[in-house]
This record gives C-alpha cells, sequence and structure tokens, in this order.
C-alpha cells in the first residue's frame, strides 16, 4: 500500500464509529428534550397559560400515554429526521402538561427534586454503562412492573387510597431507577453493535439508535423526577 497516496474521505462519523460518540449523542439528545420541556413548563405557568389551558392539558396527559408507545413502535421504522422531529415535540408538550407541577410544588422542593433526580440518575446510568451482569434477561419483568404501576396509578384514581398512594410512588421510584440501569445497558449495546459495524452503519443508523436512547432515558429521569418529586413534597 502507496502510503503517500491520497486516501479516500472517511464518512461523516470516521472510518469506525465509536461507542462512545454514539453514546455522547444519546446523552446530547436527552437533555435537549430535557431543556424544550423545562422551557415549555415555564413558559406555560409564569404566562397563566397552564390554568386557560387546563381542560385541554388534562386530555394530552392522556394522550401522551398513546404517544409514547406510538413513537416506541415506530421510531425503528421512520427516517431519523421524523424520529427527531417527533421526539421534539413530544418533549414540547410533555413540557406543557409538567407546567401543572408548579401550581402542587414549591420552586424549592423542585430544585430540590431535580438535584435528587439528577444525582440518581446519573449513578444509575453508571451503573448500567459499566456493569458486566447481563441485565436483558430482567426486560420482562420490568414491563410488567410498569404495567402493573400503571394500572394501579388509574385505580387509585377512583379509590383515592392514601396507602395506595405511597406504595405506588416509593414503587415508581425504584422501578424508574432499575428501568435506568436496564436502558443504559441496552443502549450501550446498541452502541457496541454500530461500533462493531463500522461505516456500513452509516449515520442515520447512529441518529435511529440516539434517538430511540434519548426517549428511553428521558423518560426514565422524567418519571422519576415526578416520583421523586411527590415524596419531597410529602403531598
Amino acid at each position: 500500500m502507496d502510503i503517500y497516496r491520497p486516501q479516500p474521505q472517511a464518512s461523516a462519523l470516521g472510518e469506525r464509529i465509536n461507542m462512545r460518540q454514539v453514546m455522547q449523542q444519546v446523552y446530547l439528545w436527552m437533555t435537549i428534550g430535557l431543556i424544550t420541556s423545562a422551557v415549555v413548563a415555564g413558559f406555560f405557568a409564569t404566562t397563566g397559560l397552564t390554568e386557560a389551558l387546563a381542560p385541554v392539558l388534562m386530555i394530552l396527559m392522556l394522550a401522551q400515554v398513546g404517544m409514547v408507545w406510538y413513537l416506541a413502535a415506530r421510531l425503528t421504522r421512520i427516517s431519523p429526521e421524523r424520529a427527531t422531529t417527533l421526539f421534539m415535540v413530544y418533549a414540547a408538550l410533555n413540557g406543557a402538561t409538567l407546567s401543572t407541577v408548579f401550581y402542587w410544588a414549591s420552586l424549592s422542593n423542585i430544585a430540590v427534586a431535580l438535584f435528587a433526580t439528577g444525582a440518581m440518575f446519573a449513578a444509575m446510568s453508571i451503573i448500567g454503562y459499566t456493569t458486566e451482569i447481563d441485565l436483558s434477561r430482567f426486560g420482562g419483568i420490568l414491563l410488567m412492573g410498569l404495567i402493573g404501576l400503571i394500572v394501579a396509578s388509574v385505580v387509585n384514581l377512583f379509590l383515592a387510597s392514601s396507602a395506595l398512594y405511597w406504595l405506588i410512588t416509593y414503587a415508581g421510584v425504584a422501578l424508574f431507577i432499575a428501568l435506568t440501569v436496564y436502558d443504559t445497558q441496552w443502549i450501550k449495546r446498541q452502541a457496541e453493535r454500530l461500533e462493531f459495524q463500522g461505516v456500513s452503519s452509516g449515520a442515520a443508523a447512529v441518529r435511529q439508535v440516539a434517538i430511540i436512547g434519548a426517549l428511553k432515558l428521558y423518560l426514565d429521569f422524567v418519571n422519576l423526577f415526578l416520583y421523586i418529586l411527590r415524596i419531597v413534597n410529602n403531598r
């Protein structure tokens, strides 16, 4: 091989896809999504839109559940650009509904909950990234736990049981701590697969994994924050 001969240009991601670069994109998009939600939530709360659109927001909360399931099912089948757009739209809509927390929790409690969530999320994500234990076998258990949590929450809307409310709250914290570890390892495995495939994966595949991973971790963070805020606010 003639080392002085000009070599062909590498792809936009280089000759090989670096796993850490993929993970960085995941956390970058997750952070962008969280910032978008925070900005929208703050705007709705400070301008009074939360009160003005309260009935719409209640309906939107239910619609978002369906939107999450739709995104989870379709993200692997649509273009990375559309996936990115849908993720950002969801983050903005979720920010509108999250603006309601300013009406039942104080700013100090919100700040404490955010700090606790950030610290806990970072620790669990590091564990998920570094652990050698294969967590894939726990996927079914975590899914059943999530379904059970949703069902119990809906039932308690009618029972209004204080004991069940706090049981759901602490179970929610435990579940989303576990999901953060599980999802981080899942994303790492996907990043390793792209790194192994190299250039053949392409930028589109990297963006796809980044958006799917960002959505998973975004949901883990937001739900963990809401359950921790319940505890901090003691309501």
